[in-house]
């Protein structure tokens, strides 16, 4: 039997799924700190904290990854821990601390500002003009000083699936090799506090009302917590951030910033992580130590369990696969409180200030020694008490008094948690002037910052990460704005600004990680990125004294181990969401532009799509459908063609899920949890554009397995048609699959009638006519013979799925793929190939063609920007399976260099070419489509 025949008779058996537990991991792996050997026990009352001792040059010290301390680092954690008064001290904490270098050029007299002031004086308009800036030209004593002012973890993925992870870990745990530590996912949005000077930050910015009410709420928290000594704590708090460069990070959930799985019944924040930031690379405090931290100053903890023995690991799965489809937040922490090891609970409960609709788990690998750490943390820091007082009017209650005005809504937060707390609010309303200029920097910054000589090696490597995602990376933007708390040091030739790393899709994560695997010795992509950035000139010394600056302690990723495991085992983490939660953000909130902007038919087969993706049982997916299609019906009712705002969708969907819960035990086994809305109308925050600095508004796509399982169709569903399209390349052997099918005794195993429609002996609008022919026989299996490459073609066929009620398969070549493309080098060479052996092509595509090797180039670019996994999990996403035809074996050859080096060459000229000319018209497109 030939391959092409083996292929035909194997076509309905190679459908590939998702593999079991997709989810979409949003959390990074932390990386655990070693507790010291000699810690006293039992003195928590004389615990104090001490500051780090700096030197008055750059930082070379960052060889350790992120987060993971060496022993001395630990100690002098340790020592922190010991010698700096907090909760007991009346007196204020007094510390020295060294000064960084500070450039001593000649400040212009009439540039210089008080921040009491309020007003831009003649060289700031010039600044914010863009003029005096313009003015600075790099030269050789040019020097550019970069530091990572806020930021959270770097986004990982792991490479397996997560059914894989699960058992991994099972396996490190079993083994005596790692810890896991579970910590409950509050649903809210990130939010990052670095000191008054520091600054606050929501995810991919700052100075607005996600900061403004950031910085109100965890004000509120010094106050429950402190009482009377309030206003000292939050001054001593900023102090010490501002002293040591740290970064605290947290998960800010409040009714005022719109709608996720539930409104909480408070406003609160829990820490998340401790970041010692330096004048290296980021320093993540392990689990313990953010615990003894947070307990010094009274700020909010999260739930944290550990897992150290098989027993327990295997259990909290167990346990989360008989809830993942009912779970709430009560029976949940009940069953995780039964078999962990340990269990920390959070100052903040889940149930008491948000709910019982839970969000979903983080399980992460962490150092086997964790659970000891732990028990001594509990042990040295136990819980704080909580001293009570008159807070004040609530963020609920400033916000519905200044409902009409945004501005005033933050003016009104920021004042009323006090100037202990928020001394300014430069970060929000700048000088507050009529000649006020915007804060936006000039966008040849960046480009000065990376023809700057680096002051230190902390700058060049973030000279290096920025080269990268400027010249590579689309979906980043890098944003700079005059740092107006520097304005006392502006000069002609020292310039202070903070730059933006806003990363505004996953999929760059993903193709970032992929070059850090290539090199080793780049930092990692962090989700909340800011650095502060001066650009200044040196006199010959210095400059000679940066160019000396030695190679040692970079920081490389490329360590090969991390406590005593692989780096690839020591990252592994899984986000495990429940689907109460799920129910209300992926299947209604963010199904209502599906639902308003097509029809209910569309609806359906996007919560079909989800619920397949997820793995949702079927009983549960018959109950779901039921639901969600009388929801469909409810609301299109109601408001007609006006679609629900995302920030507010809880206000009808919350009272329907009430009553839809009320018929019976099984609904509301179903639901969850419903009946405790929280009216926000009359209070939610003024925000422009409607949509959570989270992005959490925005459609969240569901992330498809790296490698889908090979499954056997259980069925052909005969009383339907059949769509069998090909996103491929030209010379993909398309149109000889098709031939083989035609030919093939018994084609496809059934007796429907196969027509095939090859594009080249097309005239006209070839979709079009595709269209038309399911019309006219909608149950008939339809060869789409042509290259279907984009998201264009794939929703057109989509919508002649839903208009026809037919079923459409995807068949690729099979492909390694590049990092950024589904197909490799080698699979492109065999088709060019297959192209320049043609002759007498109906599509003139053939050795004769004057631009073959340009076609063939084109429609590689089409596919760029998209790995293999990524493009399909796309194609599963949309049409639930995807078949591969076989085109290289596995055991090959390498490429010959010389073919590789000509194809790299063409796909660089291609680039430019599209760069200088734009690419391809779709007109031009659709001649080869």
């Amino acid at each position: 039997m030939s391959v092409s025949h083996r292929f035909v008779c194997g076509f309905t058996r190679t459908l590939y799924s998702l593999s079991p537990f997709s989810s979409n991991t949003t959390h990074s792996s932390l990386f655990p700190l070693t507790m010291p050997r000699k810690q006293k026990q039992g003195a928590a009352k004389t615990h104090l904290w001490v500051e780090k001792p700096k030197s008055d040059g750059p930082s070379t010290s960052t060889s350790a990854s992120e987060g993971d301390f060496s022993n001395a680092n630990a100690e002098a954690v340790t020592d922190r821990l010991r010698t700096l008064t907090v909760a007991e001290s009346k007196e204020s904490t007094a510390v020295e601390v060294g000064s960084a270098p500070v450039d001593k050029s000649t400040v212009l007299g009439s540039g210089t500002q008080t921040e009491s002031t309020g007003k831009p004086t003649a060289a700031l308009s010039k600044l914010f003009s863009g003029k005096l800036l313009e003015s600075f030209t790099v030269d050789n004593s040019t020097c550019s000083l970069a530091q990572i002012r806020a930021t959270f973890y770097p986004k990982f993925e792991n490479e397996k699936s997560d059914h894989e992870v699960r058992a991994k870990m099972i396996e490190l745990v079993s083994n005596g090799l790692a810890t896991m530590e579970v910590s409950l996912k509050h649903s809210g949005s990130l939010f990052m506090y670095a000191g008054h000077e520091g600054g606050a930050y929501a995810k991919n910015s700052y100075g607005n009302i996600y900061t403004a009410v950031g910085v109100f709420v965890l004000g509120r928290m010094f106050r429950e917590a402190w009482g009377s000594q309030a206003n000292k704590k939050q001054a001593d708090f900023n102090d010490f951030l501002e002293r040591n460069r740290m970064c605290i990070s947290m998960e800010l959930v409040t009714a005022v910033l719109g709608d996720h799985g539930q409104r909480p019944c408070e406003d609160y924040v829990v820490v998340t992580a401790v970041t010692e930031l330096g004048c290296g690379k980021p320093k993540f405090y392990s689990t313990p130590y953010i615990i003894a931290f947070c307990r010094k100053w009274r700020l909010p903890t999260n739930h944290v369990w550990l897992f150290s023995t098989r027993k327990s690991v295997t259990s909290f799965f167990a346990a989360y696969d008989a809830l993942c489809e009912e779970g709430t937040a009560t029976p949940v922490c009940k069953a995780l409180d039964e078999v962990s090891d340990i269990s920390v609970p959070g100052s903040k409960d889940h149930i008491r200030v948000q709910g019982e609709i839970l969000e979903g788990l983080v399980a992460r690998i962490v150092s086997r020694k964790s659970s000891e750490h732990m028990e001594q943390v509990l042990r040295d820091y136990p819980p704080p008490p909580v001293e009570g007082a008159d807070l004040g009017p609530s963020l609920r209650e400033i916000c519905a008094a200044h409902r009409n005005d945004e501005k005033q809504q933050m003016k009104a937060l920021l004042e009323s948690i006090g100037t202990s707390f928020c001394p300014n609010y430069l970060d929000w309303f700048g000088f507050e002037a009529p000649d006020s200029h915007s804060r936006n920097a000039d966008g040849s910054v960046l480009s000065k910052f990376l023809q700057a000589r680096p002051a230190d090696l902390s700058t060049a490597k973030l000279q290096e990460m920025v080269r990268l995602l400027k010249e590579k990376e689309k979906d980043v933007a890098l944003k700079c704005y005059h740092n107006i708390h520097k304005t006392n040091s502006l000069s002609s030739d020292n310039f202070h600004f903070k730059m933006v790393i806003h990363v505004r899709s996953d999929k760059a994560f993903r193709r970032y990680q992929n070059e850090m695997r290539n090199n080793p010795g780049l930092w990692p992509l962090y989700r909340g990125f800011f650095v502060d950035l001066n650009l200044f000139k040196a006199n010959k010394e210095r400059v000679v004294k940066f160019s000396k600056e030695p190679d040692a302690g970079s920081g490389s990723n490329g360590d090969l181990t991390k406590d005593g495991l692989a780096v690839e085992d020591a990252n592994l983490m899984i986000k495990l969401k429940f689907l109460t939660y799920k129910i209300r953000t992926f299947l209604i909130r963010n199904g209502l532009s599906v639902l308003f902007n097509k029809d209910e038919v569309a609806y359906k087969d996007y919560y079909l799509r989800q619920m397949k993706i997820w793995h949702t049982s079927a009983a549960k997916q018959r109950e779901l459908s039921k639901m969600l299609d009388e929801w469909a019906v409810f609301i299109r009712r109601k408001h007609g063609h006006k679609q629900l705002s995302s920030a507010t969708y809880l206000s009808e969907a919350e009272p329907f899920l009430e009553r839809y819960a009320k018929r019976s035990p099984k609904n509301q086994a179903l639901i969850g949890s419903a009946g405790s809305l929280v009216r926000a109308e009359d209070f939610m925050a003024i925000i422009k554009g409607g949509k959570d600095e989270e992005g959490d508004l925005e459609p969240e796509k569901d992330i498809a397995p790296s490698s889908p399982a090979m499954i056997v169709k259980e069925a052909v569903v005969k009383d339907q048609g059949l769509i069998v399209f090909f996103p491929g390349i030209p010379g993909c052997a398309k149109s000889a699959l098709c031939k083989e099918i035609l030919t093939a005794p018994g084609k496809l195993g059934d007796d429907r009638p196969i027509n095939s429609l090859m594009g080249d002996l097309i005239k006209g609008k070839y979709w079009a006519k595709v269209a038309e022919e399911r019309s006219k026989k909608p149950y008939s299996i339809l060869l789409a013979d042509k290259n279907a490459p984009n998201e264009e073609v794939w929703s057109r066929i989509e919508h002649m799925c839903r208009k026809s009620k037919a079923a459409a398969v995807p068949v690729v070549p099979d492909s390694e793929g590049t990092e950024s493309n589904p197909f490799s080098l080698d699979a492109l060479a065999v088709f060019i190939f297959r192209v320049l052996q043609r002759a007498n092509h109906p599509g003139n595509l053939d050795k004769s063609s004057p631009n073959a090797g340009f076609v063939l180039l084109m429609f590689y670019n089409l596919y760029d920007g998209k790995n293999r996994k990524e493009f399909e999990a796309e194609l599963i996403e949309r049409f639930g399976s995807v078949v591969k035809m076989p085109l290289l074996e596995s055991s090959r050859p390498p490429l010959p260099k010389t073919v590789r080096s000509t194809l790299e060459e063409g796909l660089n000229l291609y680039k430019l070419h599209s760069k200088r000319h734009g690419r391809c018209s779709q007109s031009h497109l659709y001649i080869y489509l």
